[in-house]
């Protein structure tokens, strides 16, 4: 106690005691409080209308025309100000626009990783891509490209109606490594949120509309690593090894009847009265399969004693293999960026989330998409009821002009 109270009068000089202590406490329960803050990297809900542009670089690279982008709500939304995102407005083009993050990621070492964001397909798309990629510091804005170097690359991708999947692709020592699950995309024409968790235990998760689509450990479901063990390459199968596992039975023998020819002359055949031997020639009987033909004689297989199975070379260690601990770890992200291909525009891309708390990602959704997509639904249906009470209209008026029609003919 008498440590504590010259400790404290060290730093507060002569207080009270008692005012000292709840000082200590404060500042504690403070420092605890902003430890506990979430970095946000990057935050964008293009709330700000046309300030977009100054923050969003569109590539210049080479002598491609890039789509056009423009802010819009689209045909249905909860709320037209707050639902606002970025869409693409150009049929059959690229889009390459990346923007820089407030807060640079220098390193993930013992932090989690969360990029999460909402894209919306109102245009039906039936090939075009819908996700991000994440940029080192590398990057040239304005010479941005589908080859562009990237960390990180996620979000929807659909190519007809059998390839609609999550693409997360990690680049690790400069190979861009693909997910071996498969994660489907909503293809339908709402809003759709989706969430990416990278933790620093090496696990993560993949969450589409809130909720958890897929998860596990990031050694096993991508190919970062080689394998521990290898095949040796240099062995070989040794000349006496019997890998058949059947041989012929010694004891058989062929049947005494069994050789005979394979077509034989058809006996119900008969000569023609009007054949005539010297101006036709002599005549055949025409062929047929034999019935009695029983093909190639082999002897009865009997298991082979000897038989030592499927030779396999013996396994040595990797020479290439490493260890890796940190696969989860990144360094070097300052941009994310949509580099994308649609033939369909239309895409609304919002509320880009870049953070390292995977709670407050779970709460800014809840908070953001929960909230527009329930509006967003209802106003879906209300249209969609429209469109199908006046298609149900047009479909009475033409068959009653059709009944009418027939009623004059008859």
């Amino acid at each position: 106690a008498s440590e504590l109270s010259s400790g404290i009068n060290a730093e507060y000089g002569e207080l009270p005691v008692g005012v000292m202590v709840r000082c200590v406490l404060l500042s504690s329960a403070l420092l605890a409080l902003a430890l506990c803050e979430p970095t946000v990297y990057l935050r964008e809900d293009f709330a700000d209308g046309d300030a977009w542009s100054s923050r969003w670089i569109q590539s210049e690279h080479g002598d491609k025309t890039f789509g056009k982008l423009d802010l819009s709500a689209g045909e249905f939304f909860h709320d037209a100000e707050k639902d606002v995102g970025l869409k693409t407005m150009e049929n059959a083009r690229f889009y390459a626009v990346s923007t820089e993050f407030a807060q640079p990621i220098e390193s993930t070492e013992d932090k989690t990783l969360v990029v999460q964001f909402s894209v919306k397909h109102e245009q039906k798309i039936d090939c075009g891509g819908g996700y991000l990629k994440l940029f080192p510091s590398t990057l040239e804005q304005k010479d941005m490209h589908g080859e562009s170097p990237y960390n990180i690359m996620f979000g929807p991708d659909i190519c007809g109606p059998s390839a609609r999947r999550v693409h997360v692709i990690f680049n690790y020592r400069g190979q861009n490594l693909l997910l071996k699950k498969e994660i489907r995309c909503k293809d339908d024409e709402l809003t759709h949120l989706y969430t990416l968790i990278v933790r620093s235990d090496n696990t993560y998760e993949v969450r589409i509309d809130n909720k958890k689509e897929q998860s596990g450990k990031l050694e096993e479901d991508w190919d970062f690593l080689e394998p521990k063990e290898i095949a040796d390459p240099d062995a070989s199968q040794p000349e006496d090894w019997d890998d058949n596992p059947f041989l012929d039975d010694p004891e058989d023998t062929k049947p005494e009847d069994w050789d005979q020819p394979e077509t034989i002359p058809d006996p119900e055949a008969k000569k023609p009265d009007d054949w005539d031997d010297d101006m036709d020639g002599e005549w055949e009987a025409p062929v047929i399969n034999n019935p009695a033909f029983k093909g190639e004689w082999r002897p009865k297989q009997i298991d082979n004693p000897k038989y030592q199975g499927e030779w396999e070379p013996p396994m040595i260690a990797n020479p290439k293999y490493f260890e890796d601990d940190k696969l989860y770890l990144q360094k070097d992200i300052k941009f994310v960026g949509i580099d994308i291909w649609q033939v369909k525009a239309g895409t609304i891309f919002d509320n880009i989330l870049i953070t390292d708390d995977e709670d407050f990602a779970r709460q800014v959704a809840k908070e953001t998409f929960e909230v527009s997509a329930a509006g967003e639904k209802e106003k879906k249906e209300a249209k969609d009821e429209v469109e199908r009470k006046k298609r149900e209209e047009e479909r009475k008026k033409r068959e009653a002009e059709e009944a009418v029609a027939e009623a004059e003919d008859e």
